[in-house]
């Protein structure tokens, strides 16, 4: 689960929600099943007092990775500290992981509205630095640079400033490629994208390309759209096709990929064995039944008739 690293009462997802979680899934299917990020705020307080804060959450929730945005939540400010103009913090934050631990950092890059007027802290254009400089940190890149309404075609000199491309951007300046310490993540990226094929296609095909089948992690944000299921569905049946591996060079997008993307990278970067066996058996059958049964069952929020849609539109507008 990840933490979402917003101060205060505003928080919609703190770490005591996420403890009941961890705990309804040890009831269900015992320990060890739901994993949980901490959250910290680099821009705001002193680092020492930061880094004790850190030291406590992690030994008071097992957190297994440090949630944080550049462009939210406090000032702005960068991972490398590359603009002497807003507040330090990134250094003194990767400092702080790397002596509290976990070493893996999670950061929100991409969607920039979330941040408002501070959009532009949103870019990725710190992450190659940073991670070419802490080769022992994972930095996990949550939406991979995505920005809605910029339209995602090949990577070019000409567009490299655009969505996804700026994270390609970066980690070809950097020397970031495959096997190394970048991790795009695809969460609300590909529910963004999934009903366009050709868009979806160059997201995954330069995420693929650039940094490899073993890097790319999933995502959902599903806390914001209710049940995840047709993502997955989508894109268990994605391939990317022929023409465009030939014309852009990306690779395959193979079962044994998806593998990895849906789940087997996450687990690797948390030391989880993905084959221990699990305490928890049931049929197919019995899990659908689960899911109708629940209050919302399998389905994502949002209107679902012309009427609603229209609802919709006169509440809030097309936006």
């Amino acid at each position: 689960m990840s933490a979402i690293p917003i101060p205060g009462d505003g928080n919609p997802l703190s770490i005591e929600d996420m403890e009941l979680v961890k705990m309804i899934m040890k009831e269900l299917c015992g320990r060890g099943r739901v994993l949980v990020q901490g959250q910290t705020f680099p821009s705001i307080g002193d680092a020492s007092a930061q880094r004790d804060q850190m030291a406590q959450v992690r030994k008071d929730h097992q957190v297994v990775a440090w949630k944080v945005y550049t462009h939210a939540g406090g000032p702005p400010w960068w991972l490398d500290d590359h603009d002497p103009a807003i507040t330090q913090g990134g250094k003194a934050f990767i400092e702080n992981v790397r002596a509290v631990g976990p070493k893996i950092i999670a950061v929100h890059k991409g969607f920039g509205l979330v941040g408002g007027n501070n959009r532009p802290y949103a870019s990725p254009v710190d992450v190659g630095p940073a991670a070419k400089a802490n080769p022992d940190i994972k930095f996990v890149i949550y939406h991979s640079g995505f920005e809605p309404g910029d339209n995602e075609g090949p990577y070019t000199d000409a567009t490299a400033d655009v969505g996804v491309n700026r994270l390609i951007k970066t980690a070809i300046e950097n020397g970031i490629g495959k096997g190394d310490n970048v991790y795009p993540e695809l969460g609300s990226t590909w529910r963004s994208v999934m009903s366009d094929p050709t868009q979806a296609a160059h997201v995954l095909g330069k995420l693929l390309k650039q940094f490899g089948e073993d890097r790319v992690i999933w995502g959902t944000d599903s806390i914001c759209y209710g049940s995840p299921q047709d993502q997955i569905q989508a894109f268990r049946a994605f391939e990317i096709t022929p023409q465009f591996q030939e014309q852009y060079g990306y690779p395959a997008l193979t079962q044994k990929a998806k593998e990895k993307i849906l789940g087997k990278n996450a687990a690797k970067i948390h030391k989880i064995k993905s084959n221990a066996p699990a305490n928890c058996d049931f049929t197919r059958e019995e899990l659908e039944q689960v899911r109708q049964e629940l209050p919302t069952g399998a389905r994502t929020f949002g209107p679902k008739t012309g009427q609603e849609v229209a609802a919709v539109i006169r509440a809030h507008g097309w936006a």
